[in-house]
């Protein structure tokens, strides 16, 4: 009897036959497909490029340098880059980003496990009765044995057009896209504790003035009664110094209320409990420096901002996707086989004419599905033309939010200038206003009037200086926030135009 090993290695020598058969197996399917064709279905869509957006004299090169992913320590130093890697590390939206990460990983990991040979093992046995009418002989017809087999499969996908690459190509770029999502994401999350942040530090400074302010109305009030008991003033001048005196109370318990509201939504954007939001110091924030435009600002936004590389790497997953619908229209085959061993009655199951093996081909022709296919087909590249629509506007998108940051902080610059001046101006008249009542040509009245003036002043003055640094935040996402997608290995390929929808390169 021939041993197992013998029949194995027989089957192998004849796989040279076997391979030049499926050969002239395949150029005939291929030619019975035919009629299956992808026509002219194609994308016409294109990728826009920077260099068609006009914005050298709205975003000229300034020699600056791209922020740091430490930026928020430039806007409110140790504490408030604190809070942010909190933020970064205890968000639940976050955690969902990662988790969707290792999803995409594990599912690159199947597709690649795919284009692999698969090799697996069995064993059956079944215990059964033979039926004595069927087409069972005798000695088997009637009896009770037991039918058993032990054997090793194999089976390999030969992918001929390129399928299994396809597909990873597309599973690798949603991947990308996915993980640059994420740094979108932590972006978003950093900027908006930045803000919340800011928002706390004018609440708690308006609320400083607004107590000051309060103290001085009630020295006005307190001189207002002293000239009506003299006669110099009346009644009416009374309520009115109430009714400012009620306002400026007014106007207190609304900062409260919103300061707190501020400890709620950054305790929140932590993702911890309310009580978080009270233990978080008063902010204190830092001298404001110049933030000069980095050079070839359009073209370089391309690997800084997380959402441009996103939308890309999306539309890399979907050309994948449509690549492999095209495939699609073409044969498919498959080699399988299998060497074991096989009895009736278990005793007889490890004898060497228990031996089998076999080896052949599974192909697919879709000669009859070409409406599927080509509206499968459709269906990609018209999700892929939306994908690219995104990708451009996205693009769009970006090049006007830096550009209306950069606007909007030019003119909070002169804003600011001009109300600094203004609280110089109060504070000489102040000044001015003391020394006359040091020599007895103004009273205490002028005093504390010009004084009222000079808070109003400084309240304004605070509310430009807070809005210079929120929109500083603002140009610091705007321009993506440190992100760097060559640091990051998420760098997406140049496709050349005439790529865009190819014809699968085999079927030529």
């Amino acid at each position: 009897m021939m041993p197992i090993v013998s029949l194995v290695s027989r089957v192998t020598s004849s796989l040279l036959d076997l391979a030049k058969t499926m050969l002239s197996v395949s150029l005939l399917s291929a030619g019975l497909s035919a009629c299956v064709s992808s026509g002219d279905i194609r994308s016409t869509a294109q990728t826009r490029s920077p260099a068609e957006f006009a914005s050298g004299i709205t975003l000229p090169g300034q020699g600056g340098q791209w922020p740091a992913m430490d930026w928020p320590t430039s806007i409110g130093g140790h504490a408030l880059q604190l809070l942010v890697d909190e933020a970064l590390a205890t968000n639940p939206t976050l955690q969902v980003s990662a988790a969707r990460i290792a999803a995409a990983q594990a599912l690159a990991d199947v597709t690649r496990a795919a284009a692999a040979p698969s090799i697996g093992g069995s064993f059956t046995s079944t215990y059964q009765r033979y039926t004595e009418n069927g087409i069972i002989p005798p000695p088997l017809a009637g009896a009770v044995r037991s039918d058993n087999q032990l054997a090793l499969s194999f089976a390999y996908d030969l992918d001929f057009w390129g399928r299994h690459a396809a597909e990873l190509r597309a599973v690798l770029a949603q991947g990308k896209s996915v993980e640059a999502e994420q740094y979108s994401a932590r972006l978003m999350l950093a900027s908006a504790v930045a803000h919340s942040w800011m928002l706390m530090h004018r609440q708690v400074q308006q609320l400083d003035l607004i107590g000051r302010q309060q103290a001085v109305r009630l020295q006005l009030n307190d001189l207002t009664a002293r000239r009506i008991a003299a006669g110099l003033d009346n009644q009416s001048d009374n309520q009115i110094a109430q009714a400012q005196l009620q306002n400026l109370r007014t106007e207190q318990a609304q900062w409260q209320e919103a300061l707190a509201l501020s400890r709620n939504q950054l305790a929140a954007l932590l993702g911890q409990g309310p009580d978080r939001g009270l233990s978080i110091a008063l902010p204190e924030v830092a001298p404001l420096a110049a933030l000069p435009l980095p050079d070839a600002l359009p073209l370089a936004l391309l690997g800084r901002r997380p959402d441009i590389v996103a939308a890309r790497w999306h539309v890399e997953a979907l050309q994948g996707e449509i690549d492999t619908a095209r495939i699609d229209f073409y044969p498919n085959i498959n080699l399988a086989a299998f060497a074991g061993l096989s009895s009736l009655g278990l005793p007889n199951l490890i004898s060497s004419g228990s031996a089998i093996a076999g080896i052949g081909p599974a192909i697919r022709l879709p000669i009859f599905e070409g409406g599927t296919l080509r509206a499968r087909l459709k269906g990609k590249i018209a999700g892929y033309d939306s994908a690219v629509a995104l990708y451009n506007q996205t693009l769009t998108d970006a090049l006007h939010d830096v550009a209306d940051q950069v606007q909007s902080l030019r003119g909070a610059a002169q804003q600011q200038e001009h109300q600094r001046l203004a609280v110089q101006a109060a504070s000489n008249v102040l000044r001015l206003s003391e020394q006359r009542q040091r020599v007895g040509t103004a009273n205490q009245l002028q005093v504390l009037a010009s004084e009222a003036v000079l808070l109003q002043q400084s309240r304004t003055e605070l509310d430009a200086t807070v809005r210079l640094s929120d929109l500083r935040i603002s140009l610091i996402k705007a321009l993506g926030g440190g992100f760097d997608a060559a640091a990051n290995g998420l760098v997406v390929p140049v496709t050349p135009s005439s790529e865009i929808s190819p014809t699968v390169k085999a079927a030529s």
